[in-house]
């Protein structure tokens, strides 16, 4: 988020920088991706978006979806056009006010022209109107939206806004958001944040949700369907709010069972990682045939299969660790996925040595020793694995190794104080791996890169004397963890 000082100049220095707008021979196009190294074509340059205003109706029998979006944003050069990534069929543009042109490129591309060009460091306001079956809609070779037997669904990574609302699709532009979603009455619609209100009228209800605070665009999620819906409140007075699709089958006892300790693990969670970062939290699990679950912001969305094998507080314990890291503490580049998953597997493994089911000592070794020096598991780079390898079990298993490792290096004291200290410097920010080398550095006072090097960026396994120094080499074969197992699962329920 960029903060900007009122300035107040004389009155004729005011006239004259109101009267000097962007010409047309010095604007020049916003780019068409913001330039991530694995995703170039996600996002967008040129602007800086500050809030989504998003005006829907749903009708769940045809999976038709109708909307008005309202985006507040900054230019940040100035701006002959623009784009928006976005994939349903737009039927008008407005920008500040006027009519602009506006044409589809590529498969998820909205290109916008004003009326005249957009002058750098101003604040200008894009009006978007758009229809369309989002799970007929197919870009980049697939379609985001899920559908439900009674709704549809967005919940995706690392892209599922194109299917529904115009953006800027990456996490380096976070916005606060308004989502108000009409749909047929019996029928519920689902958000982030917090809701603000309902109202009833000729059939329809309208549910108005809000987020404020910075938001990346994946973790933005919609829900339509019919809901068993549970509230309550956090010790601290946030509320909970928590949705089953009514018609779960066997998985609907394990999945209340699991998300339902949403509020008792975020508590837990916070006298690790330091306060919780949102003003409310929960979690839904819609009927869908999808196996992964995903970290949207403030209210996780779970598929049914993540509770197959009964209840699951683990993978709960991991998709509310990301509201630290991942949701607050947001990725610069798709590239630093380790600074997401890493951390929330870790979660895990504290979870399972505060519940007696095998320390995190105890699941470095048991990793460490599953593997033999010849699995594809080491050829998997945490630090940077590739897009095709983004969601490995390399990145979770590994990536949660190579923090054990540095709990082990520089002691629970300084490891613990990182943890906190990091998503209290980075809160509702971007960062990336070599901004976590260089702050657990800063904390600990030692040279930690040749450690971070052996676990996180040598494709390879990391050798008996280098595992010995991290203390993470057994003398022999370790007993399995009670928690192993339901670890792994959550890998699974990662796959996209």
């Amino acid at each position: 988020m960029r903060h900007h000082r009122l300035l107040v100049p004389g009155a004729a220095a005011a006239c004259l920088l109101l009267a000097i707008p962007a010409s047309a021979a010095d604007a020049t196009p916003g780019a068409p991706g913001i330039g991530d190294s694995y995703y170039p074509s996600y996002g967008n340059g040129g602007y800086d978006v500050s809030h989504y205003n998003l005006r829907l109706k749903y009708q769940p029998k045809t999976d038709r979806l109708e909307g008005t979006a309202t985006i507040v944003a900054d230019a940040r050069q100035d701006l002959s056009r623009f784009n928006l990534d976005f994939a349903l069929d737009v039927s008008e543009v407005l920008v500040g006010g006027k009519k602009a042109a506006f044409k589809a490129t590529g498969d998820h591309e909205l290109e916008i022209t004003p009326a005249a060009p957009l002058t750098s460091d101003r604040p200008f306001t894009v009006v978007v109107r758009y229809s369309g079956t989002p799970s007929k809609v197919v870009a980049s070779g697939f379609t985001s939206w899920l559908r439900t037997p009674d709704g549809g669904i967005a919940a995706n990574e690392p892209e599922s806004a194109w299917w529904w609302f115009p953006s800027n699709d990456h996490p380096l532009d976070k916005a606060t958001y308004d989502v108000s979603v009409a749909v047929p009455d019996g029928t519920q619609a689902i958000s982030n944040g917090t809701l603000q209100s309902t109202s009833s009228q000729l059939g329809w209800t309208r549910y108005n949700w809000r987020s404020s605070k910075p938001q990346a665009t994946y973790l933005a999620t919609l829900a339509v369907g019919k809901f068993d819906i549970t509230t309550d409140t956090t010790a601290n007075g946030l509320p909970v709010i928590n949705a089953y699709s009514k018609d779960l089958g066997d998985n609907a006892g394990a999945a209340r069972a699991s998300v339902e300790r949403s509020a008792e693990i975020v508590d837990w969670e916070s006298t690790v990682f330091g306060p919780y970062p949102f003003d409310a939290l929960g979690g839904y699990v819609p009927n869908v045939p999808t196996g992964y679950a995903l970290e949207t912001q403030t209210r996780p969305f779970y598929s049914p299969k993540g509770f197959a094998k009964g209840a699951n507080t683990s993978l709960v314990v991991h998709e509310l660790a990301h509201q630290w890291f991942g949701d607050s503490v947001s990725l610069k580049d798709w590239r630093d996925i380790w600074i997401n998953e890493g951390f929330a597997s870790y979660a895990q493994w504290l979870w399972s040595e505060k519940e007696g089911e095998g320390t995190a000592q105890e699941l470095a070794d048991y990793t460490y020793a599953s593997y033999p020096a010849d699995d594809p598991f080491w050829k998997v780079e945490p630090g940077n694995p590739g897009a095709e390898n983004q969601f490995h079990d390399a990145v979770y298993d590994r990536g949660a190794l190579a923090l054990q490792a540095l709990r082990n290096h520089i002691g629970d004291k300084d490891f613990f104080a990182i943890l906190k200290g990091w998503t209290a410097e980075h809160r509702y920010g971007n960062a990336s791996v070599k901004d976590f080398v260089t702050y657990a550095e800063k904390v600990s006072g030692k040279p930690l890169a040749s450690l971070f090097d052996t676990w996180l960026f040598t494709p390879s396994k990391p050798a008996a004397a280098q595992a010995r120094a991290a203390e993470v080499s057994p003398a022999k074969a370790p007993v399995r963890p009670k928690s192993w197992q339901r670890i792994q699962d959550t890998h699974s329920a990662h796959g996209r």
